[in-house]
């Protein structure tokens, strides 16, 4: 008889989780540690300490610690950017999120659900933003990702999703054709 994984194993990854670091454009150790990989404001792309591997067995103590109550299974994905930013009202801070810096992340995502057989749904690649809304799993002032390039205002965090998930979705296409 097969048992059930404990709360803290399981079998697959079954999510991408989107951040910001709310640092600087460039990747701390701090960012490598906490997830799997990260994108700089120039749009390079650096390895976190763990594999998202690592996430499927929290036993090991040794995972990207990225959303508080989903770290196994999940893998942490974010940007470097967003340092000194203010919620309400409003602020980009000194950091904001660059587009060439999205549009790596976005491809980056994409290949990441390729890896991991992963549909691009609110439910299985989301912000951490949406984390609350859509898993019903308490966080504690988290925003991102909440803005994008360009936008003036904290948009809401599924519409911000949506977007996301749109643009990650032609970036599957793209991968996908080629």
């Amino acid at each position: 008889m097969h048992s059930a994984p404990a709360p803290n194993q399981v079998e697959k990854i079954h999510r991408i989780v989107m951040h910001w670091t709310a640092g600087s454009h460039d990747v701390s150790e701090f960012d490598v540690e906490h997830y799997h990989e990260i994108v700089s404001g120039d749009g390079k792309r650096v390895l976190g300490k763990h594999r998202p591997e690592d996430n499927l067995d929290l036993t090991q103590q040794s995972f990207a610690g990225h959303t508080k109550d989903l770290f196994a299974g999940s893998v942490g994905l974010s940007m470097a950017c967003m340092r000194e930013s203010v919620e309400m009202p409003f602020d980009n801070g000194s950091s904001p999120m660059t587009e060439r810096q999205l549009d790596v992340f976005c491809k980056m995502v994409a290949e990441y659900c390729v890896r991991y057989g992963l549909p691009v749904t609110q439910e299985t690649v989301l912000s951490h933003a949406e984390v609350e809304p859509t898993l019903r799993v308490r966080q504690t002032g988290k925003w991102d990702i909440t803005v994008l390039p360009g936008m003036t205002y904290v948009g809401d965090p599924v519409a911000v999703g949506n977007i996301l998930r749109d643009r990650i979705r032609m970036e599957l296409r793209t991968l996908q054709s080629g």
